[in-house]
């Protein structure tokens, strides 16, 4: 197990999480296999690394969706999604609706069933509890090989 590279892994994705990350990239720049990183990133956190990626983009989109009349692709596109389609399809998967109903949600529409806002909620929660779980593990993983890394290294 190698939780300072996992830590690497995880520093990386989120000083770099609005630009196109591929794992061929985290790759070479860890200098392990793909197979490997994937796999022991999946084995320390229990998510893989896309998965890791695409929540982190859908919460940190939340507030622009609330506070923004930007277009959907506008905000798909400054979270790091390649195609408002991809952040939708993403977006339902991870909230449980799509990101207009989620707006009128945040907007306190009365068009919002209680059923989507009840799944709202519920999937709001289970994303905060995940990526503060993640926060914690990279606070508590010891740091005496940690490096830092910048996209333009």
């Amino acid at each position: 197990m190698n939780p300072n590279l996992v830590r690497q892994i995880l520093t990386y994705i989120d000083e770099n999480i609005y630009a196109r990350i591929t794992l061929e990239e985290l790759s070479r720049l860890f200098y392990f296999n793909k197979d490997y990183i994937m796999r022991i990133f999946k084995k320390e956190l229990k998510i893989t690394i896309i998965d890791y990626m695409n929540k982190k983009r859908i919460d940190s989109s939340l507030e622009e969706l609330q506070d923004t009349k930007d277009s959907i692709l506008k905000i798909a596109l400054n979270h790091g999604f390649t195609s408002q389609e991809y952040y939708t399809e993403i977006f339902h998967k991870e909230m449980g609706v799509n990101p207009l109903t989620y707006r009128k949600f945040s907007l306190h529409h009365p068009s919002v069933s209680e059923e989507d806002s009840n799944q709202i909620r519920k999937n709001l929660t289970e994303i905060k509890y995940l990526l503060d779980q993640i926060e914690n593990y990279k606070r508590n993983v010891p740091k005496e090989t940690i490096k830092k890394l910048s996209r333009y290294h």
